[in-house]
C-alpha cells in the first residue's frame, strides 16, 4: 500500500504509474501476440474475426466495469481516510457484485452472439471464426473480472507493483499458450480465446493464494464475503455514470466496427490491427490518468485539493511528452509495423493511412483521459459521462458516417481525432469549473 497524499507530486505519479505501465506493456504485448500469431498463421479471416469481437466484448463488460470503478474510488477515499473496515466491506461488495454479474454476461453474450455480429453486417466468410473466437472468451468472463478486480482493488489502495507482478504472469503464459495451440497443435483462432482464458484464471488463482498469505488488508474467501448495501449503492452512484459512459462508448466502437464491416475483410483486418498499435501507444495516456485517479481519490480524502492541481499539471506534462514521442515512432514506422502482423499489401497500406491519420491526435486523447482521471477519483462521473457522450455521439459517429459516405473508410479515420478533440477541449472547460471538488465520498459521509 502506498500512502499518495505526501510528498512530491511528480515523482508519486510516475512511480505509480510505471509498475501499471510496465503491466499494460505486457497485456497489450500478449494481445499483440495474438494478432501476429493469427496474422501470420491463420490469414486475414482469422485476424478480422479477433478484430471484430473486441468491441462487442467491451460492450458486454463495460457496464460491470464502471460499477466496479465506482468501488475502487471509494477504496481509495477510505483508504485516504484511514478507515480500514469500511476498506474490506467495500472490497468484498465489489467481490460479489463482479462474480454474478459475470456468469450473467456469459450466458447473455454466448446466447446472442450471432445475432449481434448480423447486426454489426460482418461478412459471411468471417463469421464461423469471429463466433469461435467470442464464444470461448465469454466463457472465461468470470476469471477476466476477478484477476482485473484484485488488480484494481490493489490500485485504490496505493499498490500498482503487486497487479504488476500478476499480470506479467498472465502475459508469459497466454503468449507461451498462443505459440503451442496455434504452431504446434495446429489449433484455430478459438484456441487464442483460450490461451486468455486459462492466463487470467491462473493468475487469479495465484494472486488470491499470495494475498490471502502475505496482504494485511485483503482476505479472500467465499465464505466471509459480505455484501454492504450501503457501500454498493455509494459504487453505484459513482460508478453508474462511469458504467453508462464505458456503454456508450462501446456501443459507439460498436457502431464504428459496423461501419468499418461494410467495407470488406481487408478494411477490417486493417483497423483490427491499427487498433492494437492505437492501444499500445494510448495505453501510456490511460496509465497515468488511472494513477491520477488514485492520487486524487486519496488526497481528496485528506482534504488536500492543492496537490490535485499540482498532480494534474505534472501528469499532463509527463503525458504529452510520451505521447509526442510515440507519434513520431508510428510516423516514421507504421508501414513497417503493420507489415509484422500480415503479409497482405493492401491491409498493410490501410492500416498505414489510418496511423497516419490518428496518432498525430494521440497528445489529445492524453489530455482528454488525464484531466477525466481527476474527476474520476473526486468521485465526479456523470458530467464526465455527459461530455464522452457529446464527443462521441454528437461529433465523432455522425461525422464517420457523414465523411465515409464521401471519402471511403479514410473518413472514418478522420472522426476518430476529431472525436477525442472535442472531448479534451469540455473536460477542461468542465474541470475550470471546479464543480467536481464538491463530490468526494467524504463529503457526502459528513453530509
Amino acid at each position: 500500500m502506498q500512502d499518495l497524499t505526501k510528498g512530491k507530486e511528480r515523482g508519486l505519479i510516475l512511480r505509480f504509474a510505471v509498475p501499471m505501465l510496465i503491466g499494460n506493456v505486457f497485456q497489450q504485448l500478449y494481445n499483440i501476440v495474438d494478432s501476429l500469431v493469427v496474422g501470420n498463421f491463420l490469414g486475414k479471416d482469422a485476424l478480422a474475426a479477433v478484430g471484430a469481437s473486441f468491441p462487442v466484448i467491451f460492450t458486454l463488460i463495460s457496464l460491470i466495469i464502471g460499477i466496479a470503478t465506482g468501488t475502487t474510488i471509494i477504496i481509495a477515499q477510505y483508504f485516504g481516510a484511514k478507515e480500514y473496515t469500511n476498506i474490506k466491506r467495500a472490497i468484498d461488495t465489489m467481490y460479489i457484485f463482479t462474480f454474478v454479474a459475470s456468469v450473467f454476461i456469459s450466458v447473455l453474450g454466448i446466447y446472442f452472439t450471432e445475432d449481434i455480429f448480423r447486426l454489426l453486417q460482418l461478412p459471411e466468410e468471417i463469421m464461423p471464426e469471429a463466433k469461435s473466437y467470442l464464444t470461448v472468451y465469454l466463457a472465461g468472463m468470470i476469471v477476466f473480472f476477478g484477476f482485473n478486480g484484485t488488480s484494481a482493488v490493489l490500485r485504490g489502495l496505493g499498490d500498482s507493483k503487486t497487479p504488476l507482478y500478476f499480470l506479467i504472469l498472465a502475459s508469459l503464459v497466454n503468449i507461451g499458450l498462443d505459440l503451442l495451440f496455434i504452431l504446434v497443435f495446429g489449433w484455430g483462432v478459438a484456441s487464442v480465446a483460450l490461451a486468455t482464458v486459462i492466463s487470467q484464471g491462473g493468475a487469479f488463482v495465484t494472486a488470491i493464494i499470495y494475498l490471502n498469505k502475505t496482504h494485511e488488508i485483503i482476505r479472500f474467501s467465499f465464505r466471509g464475503l459480505v455484501f454492504d448495501r450501503g457501500i454498493f449503492a455509494n459504487s453505484l452512484r459513482i460508478g453508474l455514470p462511469s458504467g453508462f459512459q464505458h456503454t456508450f462508448v462501446a456501443l459507439g466502437m460498436m457502431a464504428l466496427m459496423g461501419l468499418v464491416n461494410t467495407f470488406g475483410t481487408n478494411v477490417i483486418a486493417a483497423y483490427s490491427v491499427a487498433q492494437r498499435i492505437d492501444s499500445l501507444a494510448m495505453m501510456f495516456a490511460m496509465n497515468f490518468g488511472m494513477a491520477l485517479t488514485s492520487f486524487t481519490g486519496q488526497n481528496i480524502g485528506a482534504g488536500k485539493y492543492e496537490r490535485v492541481k499540482k498532480g494534474l499539471i505534472s501528469t499532463l506534462i509527463m503525458g504529452s511528452i510520451i505521447s509526442l514521442s510515440v507519434t513520431a515512432v508510428i510516423l516514421l514506422f507504421g508501414n513497417q509495423i503493420m507489415g509484422l502482423f500480415t503479409p497482405d499489401m493492401q491491409v498493410v497500406a490501410t492500416g498505414t493511412r489510418y496511423l497516419n491519420i490518428v496518432s498525430p491526435f494521440y497528445i489529445t486523447f492524453t489530455g482528454m483521459f488525464v484531466i477525466g482521471g481527476v474527476m474520476r477519483g473526486a468521485g465526479d462521473t456523470l458530467v464526465p459521462m455527459f461530455l464522452t457522450l457529446f464527443s462521441l455521439w454528437v461529433v465523432r459517429i455522425p461525422l464517420a458516417f457523414f465523411l465515409s459516405s464521401r471519402m471511403g473508410e479514410i473518413g472514418i479515420w478522420w472522426a476518430i481525432p476529431i472525436g477525442w478533440l472535442s472531448g479534451m477541449v469540455f473536460s477542461y472547460l468542465y474541470y475550470l469549473t471546479g464543480k467536481w471538488k464538491t463530490i468526494g465520498v467524504m463529503k457526502k459521509k459528513e453530509k
